[in-house]
């Protein structure tokens, strides 16, 4: 569906948002890892499409394009060499802030839980975004797909999952399992797993699609962001 499709149900208290591709544009990132492997981006961006429409775990590109690499080696050895991992107001979409901010003021609660590192949550929050609630995977010790990481994001809430709206990039990890602990699930078409997975058929389960973020608020009858 799309942003033209019927509006959610007016019950929903809490708009829950995930990180990557969602909120963060990742290009700075996966340039990073491309810079430091020593392939140009257009390569690294191929095998990353790649592993992704071959529905395999994003991070078997590092393998793809250096057999036996080893990532936590890697992470501690660009953090050592000036080159930590983090995110800052410079990553996010255009869009994020000002739709955040729209629904806040309409008076809906704003959560920030996707699969991130620990640190994510500190860089997060420092960015300022209007959220009551941002929490990173590692802290949790629960990632998504896991039905377990939507049961504590329920826990969090405090309020049953037919009142949160939970939106992301990603079928597999986002749409599919919210769906199922009974949240509203919206597909955000966009970066490559947006675009990637429109393609699959499993969309159809999507309660709506967007393809921007300052679409949500006119799915939950809003006024548009401005």
């Amino acid at each position: 569906m799309s942003a033209g499709a019927p509006v959610l149900p007016s019950t929903i208290r809490w708009a829950c948002f995930d990180v990557g591709e969602t909120l963060i544009d990742e290009m700075r990132h996966w340039a990073g890892w491309a810079d430091w492997l020593g392939v140009t981006h257009l390569t690294f961006f191929a095998a990353l499409g790649a592993t992704i429409a071959q529905r395999r775990d994003h991070r078997e590109v590092f393998q793809l394009l250096r057999p036996g690499f080893d990532l936590a080696q890697a992470r501690a050895a660009r953090a050592a060499a000036g080159h930590p991992e983090g995110v800052g107001a410079a990553d996010l979409y255009p869009d994020a802030r000002p739709t955040l901010g729209r629904l806040r003021a309409a008076g809906l609660r704003i959560a920030i839980a996707g699969n991130q590192p620990a640190w994510a949550e500190a860089a997060l929050a420092a960015i300022g975004l209007p959220a009551d609630l941002v929490a990173a995977s590692e802290r949790w010790g629960v990632h998504k797909p896991a039905p377990a990481f939507f049961a504590r994001l329920l826990a969090e809430t405090g309020v049953p999952a037919a009142q949160i709206v939970y939106v992301g990039d990603r079928l597999d990890n986002d749409v599919l399992p919210a769906r199922a602990a009974g949240m509203w699930a919206v597909f955000l078409r966009r970066g490559p797993w947006g675009h990637i997975h429109a393609t699959w058929p499993e969309r159809a389960q999507a309660h709506a699609q967007i393809e921007r973020l300052d679409a949500l608020p006119g799915l939950l009858g809003l006024a548009a962001v401005t």
